[in-house]
């Protein structure tokens, strides 16, 4: 049977995202499996997994904020960024103070601009970077803006460097330890991190591949699966008679209230079954089926903040 839903896995290090996805293939024998955002091996912690239709709604997983735990070796720079590549810089960063330090971090605060890493999974002519950087090759790569929310340092042990991080999609921490260790003049490289939060998703409630692994052979692993519109509670939520269920279901547009949701809003039957996601259009005035989900949840979430349609 057909499992539509999202795992809350705690990826370990060493384990590539890949990998889990495949795990979760193996255990659960549901063919659509996807991951909500990759984990490099040497990092851990929250790794959302899309089952079923659940995958359909892995973009909008994507866009929302992540908070890190890192540690930052000072004095050290890597070709990877992180502490398994080969060395490129080293030098003394024992002359560097607390004070130099947050001053450095502060640069780090906001909209920044960033350069994705030779070993990253980011495309260049069809390829990933890594399978470039693995035969020797290095190209120009654009930089791109990333937002940082909260940036906080937690300890300073010289050379070590732990902050917390919450940042918006496609911010990469191996960067950021990267230019801070050029921006105080010594190299810098990721040493750990560790994921602690991924939109709702946290690290806390996340269960470990052992444990869903347990969970398959007893035969309870569903209790671990999140509904699919758990990840949109922050949109509100339209309510629709049958007639619109229907229209809806079609693949119609719906004249409605004015848009007052930010461009999406999730929509339910009466009785409380997650029909889909509608977008508005400015243009038209109109709500549009984006996403629609034929298949009825066990048991379905609450859904506050209606609009009665």
């Amino acid at each position: 049977m057909t499992v539509d839903g999202i795992l809350n896995i705690n990826k370990p290090v060493g384990m590539t995202s890949f990998s889990i996805v495949a795990m979760v293939k193996r255990l659960t024998g549901e063919r659509r499996v996807g991951h909500a955002g990759t984990l490099d091996p040497i990092a851990s912690g929250v790794l959302p997994v899309c089952l079923g239709q659940g995958t359909r709604v892995t973009e909008f997983l994507v866009d929302q904020t992540k908070t890190y735990r890192a540690q930052i070796e000072l004095g050290v720079a890597t070709d990877t960024y992180d502490g398994s590549g080969k060395i490129t810089q080293r030098k003394d960063p024992s002359w560097i103070g607390l004070g130099r330090l947050e001053q450095a971090l502060a640069s780090f605060r906001g909209v920044i601009s960033q350069t994705p890493p030779m070993y990253s999974a980011v495309k260049h002519h069809g390829k990933r970077l890594y399978q470039l950087a693995r035969s020797g090759i290095t190209v120009e790569r654009r930089s791109r803006p990333a937002k940082i929310y909260h940036l906080e340092l937690i300890e300073f042990q010289p050379p070590l460097v732990a902050i917390e991080v919450v940042c918006g999609k496609g911010t990469y921490i191996r960067s950021l330890a990267h230019d801070l260790g050029q921006v105080l003049g010594c190299g810098a490289n990721l040493r750990g991190l560790v994921r602690s939060r991924c939109g709702l998703f946290d690290i806390m409630d996340a269960i470990s591949p052992a444990r869903l692994e347990d969970a398959v052979h007893c035969g309870y692993w569903r209790r671990f699966i999140y509904p699919i519109d758990i990840v949109l509670q922050h949109w509100t939520a339209m309510i629709v008679d049958d007639a619109t269920a229907r229209e809806i279901r079609d693949g119609r547009s719906l004249v409605s209230v004015r848009d007052d949701t930010g461009g999406y809003c999730r929509a339910y039957t009466q009785d409380g079954c997650f029909l889909g996601v509608l977008g508005f259009s400015q243009e038209t005035g109109q709500w549009h089926p984006e996403k629609v989900f034929c298949g009825s949840q066990e048991e379905p979430c609450a859904v506050p903040g209606e609009m009665d349609v």
